[in-house]
């Protein structure tokens, strides 16, 4: 039987905005949990590349659109509309040297500071709720990575804070109201010798904590993106990547709070997608550019729809 869409709506604003880096609002609505705190899929492709050495600065622009309510059995239970727009601006400072008794590995750090903006319109009852400004920002303060002639890989540390504003009981947050810790690790295992073949993995685990103002602690996430691609070489000072990619997201633990029931707590979400990227890349200039689209499918306890990304990048 089809719900009321305009409750669908209210769900999916509440339940949504929990996770996703920052953006996502208003928890103190909150009752179950869909999605982590991390824009899924970014990382899908050279995910164990390393900028070269000196800053870099990269802007991503991520789009969010889920229509469709699927249970614990991947059943569509209803249908709606929630869409958020996040522009990611990223600083990453490389260090020129190898740290020797690490095997060579080379130190670098990050800060990500994202502007989001957001509305929620219910197909009864119009506009209802929105918010846009400087939100979570997130940082990496240990990368730890390594070049080799047919792979690169890196480690992570790197925690969200909750710079965003956040009032519990209003809709027009544009933080989570909670700190976040995460691990993560990226890998690019290179299958032929001319490096033009790759297959990419990359793994983050999220540390929820607790959300200020409603004491709602959210499940732990494992998010994995991974992709296969193919560099073409167009012209001497010009290169074309094409690649298949998707993307994993798992709540690994029951989420808990005041206002969360044992049954709400015991639903664990699960995401799929799948979908092509491409990056061009001018690596005489230092810069790339690249295009990603994912198509969610067989998700669990959660929302379905499709995420577009856009990204840009210059080294100095």
């Amino acid at each position: 039987m089809k719900r009321d869409p305009s409750a669908l709506i209210l769900r999916i604003f509440a339940v949504v905005l929990l996770g996703a880096f920052s953006t996502f609002l208003d928890c103190n609505r909150v009752q179950a949990q869909v999605r982590g705190v991390y824009p899924v899929g970014m990382n899908a492709t050279n995910s164990g590349v390393t900028p070269e050495a000196g800053l870099t600065y990269s802007n991503l622009f991520v789009f969010f659109s889920r229509d469709e309510e699927k249970d614990a059995g991947g059943n569509v239970v209803a249908t709606g509309q929630n869409s958020i727009l996040m522009d990611l601006n990223t600083f990453v400072w490389v260090s020129k040297k190898e740290i020797g008794p690490l095997g060579g590995a080379i130190f670098s750090a990050s800060a990500t500071l994202p502007f989001a903006n957001n509305s929620l319109t219910s197909d009864i009852n119009g506009s209802i709720s929105g918010g846009g400004g400087f939100a979570d920002s997130y940082y990496q303060p240990l990368i730890l990575s390594w070049r080799k002639h047919r792979a690169d890989f890196k480690v992570i540390y790197g925690f969200l804070a909750p710079t965003g504003r956040f009032s519990a009981g209003t809709n027009t947050n544009v933080g989570s109201g909670y700190w976040t810790s995460v691990a993560a690790g990226g890998q690019t295992i290179y299958l032929t010798e001319d490096r033009s073949t790759a297959l990419s993995a990359f793994e983050m685990y999220e540390f929820h904590g607790t959300q200020e103002g409603t004491s709602v602690h959210p499940g732990q996430t494992l998010n994995l993106d991974y992709s296969l691609a193919h560099t073409f070489r167009l012209q001497e000072k010009l290169r074309l990547q094409l690649a298949v990619a998707g993307y994993g997201q798992w709540q690994t633990t029951d989420k808990n709070g005041p206002a969360i029931t044992s049954q709400q707590a015991a639903l664990r979400y699960k995401v799929n997608a799948l979908g092509p990227a491409a990056n061009v890349i001018l690596p005489d200039r230092k810069v790339s550019v690249g295009l990603k689209y994912f198509r969610e499918f067989s998700c669990e306890s959660t929302y379905q729809g499709y995420t577009l990304q856009i990204s840009g990048a210059i080294t100095f």
